[in-house]
């Protein structure tokens, strides 16, 4: 096959590509250029050094390489979807959206103008015997299907994953034996494709600090946080309120944005608004055959996040409810759920609106 080899510079994206050589396919690597950090957000943004690693990787394996700028599409398809999500109040995750609207989408737009059959990643996850599913990769420990739930059938099928089948120290050994450059490299820690930078600062570089009020349950003040924006449902760390009882801290249960309040509370297991069963689906995307009935699967709320079992409801117009069997910790709107049979990811939906347990 002649397959397009996402190359991000790192680890996981090289020898993906080395394995496609081996199996004797004509791969050409390409890096997408969707960031350069023109407005100099605190943070390191290695597109130059990553451009440089993939490169050589790709002379190291005697294959063509192209970097193809998708600057404009990442800010359109990814940027202003992240922005919008936390001006309007929600959690986006812009990782999922980067995979379905960049590497999958315009990117893969680019490879089958040049005649590709399918573009393959770094990701550890398996396809199916079918070529037509997603299943968990091999190492639970960094298993990333949850990044593609919101993938599309058609996505699916020209979709590649050589490593699902390595854990990650084996993935490295085998980087080594091959000689790569990248083979030791860090893992990048930071948002899909722009680097080192911290959600917060890239958040405050474009979404003004509106102050207001923190509060607990009952309504009292116990403190002024910075900007709802900067603040996630079930956050523990860095809220700026300290707990005078011993080993209990405080946890954001709620933000009221007509308010501009922060709400918080001591965690506990029976802690109000941190706990919930029930909630309302939107968005709904397939992976295969589309949710057109009521089953029970297993639901993600978040990466590295176990999946509990759920009951699973269609409302119609791409909304479903879901009912979980055991109460799941800060449910968060916005936020993408991964829905899976077993260890096959069958898609994915963002939630819209939590019912709290009492």
């Amino acid at each position: 096959m002649k397959i397009l080899a996402a190359m991000s510079g790192g680890v996981d994206s090289s020898v993906a590509t080395a394995l496609l050589v081996q199996e004797g396919h004509e791969v050409v690597g390409a890096y997408m250029k969707n960031w350069i950090n023109e407005e100099n957000i605190v943070g390191h943004c290695p597109w130059e050094e990553d451009i440089v690693d993939a490169r050589a990787v790709a002379d190291q394996l005697g294959i063509e390489f192209h970097v193809v700028n998708l600057m404009r599409e990442y800010r359109e398809r990814v940027v202003k979807y992240l922005l919008e999500g936390y001006q309007d109040g929600i959690t986006p995750n812009p990782d999922v959206m980067c995979n379905r609207e960049m590497k999958f989408g315009v990117l893969w737009d680019w490879a089958k103008e040049r005649g590709f059959d399918a573009i393959a990643t770094g990701h550890y996850a398996k396809k199916g015997s079918d070529e037509l599913s997603i299943l968990r990769g091999a190492d639970p420990n960094k298993d990333q299907t949850y990044f593609l739930a919101m993938m599309k059938p058609e996505q699916v099928h020209i979709s590649r994953f050589p490593i699902g089948h390595l854990l990650k120290p084996e993935l490295r050994e085998e980087a080594r034996k091959l000689g790569l450059k990248t083979a030791d490299k860090k893992d990048s820690q930071g948002i899909c494709f722009i680097g080192e930078v911290k959600m917060e600062d890239f958040l405050r570089t474009f979404v003004e600090d509106k102050p207001g009020p923190i509060v607990n349950l009952e309504g009292k003040v116990l403190g002024e946080h910075r900007g709802l924006h900067l603040y996630t449902l079930g956050q523990r760390k860095g809220i700026g309120v300290a707990s005078n009882l011993y080993k209990q801290a405080y946890v954001v249960v709620a933000k009221h944005h007509e308010k501009n309040e922060l709400v918080i509370a001591i965690e506990r297991p029976d802690t109000p608004l941190l706990w919930a069963r029930k909630c309302t689906l939107t968005g709904l995307s397939t992976t295969g055959l589309p949710f057109d009935a009521p089953r029970l699967l297993q639901a993600q709320p978040r990466y590295r996040c176990p999946a509990g079992d759920a009951e699973f409801r269609p409302l119609g117009d791409g909304r479903a409810e879901l009912i979980y069997a055991q109460p799941q910790r800060a449910l968060t709107p916005g936020q993408i759920c991964a829905l899976y049979e077993n260890d096959r990811l069958l898609g994915g939906a963002v939630f819209e609106h939590i019912d709290y347990e009492s």
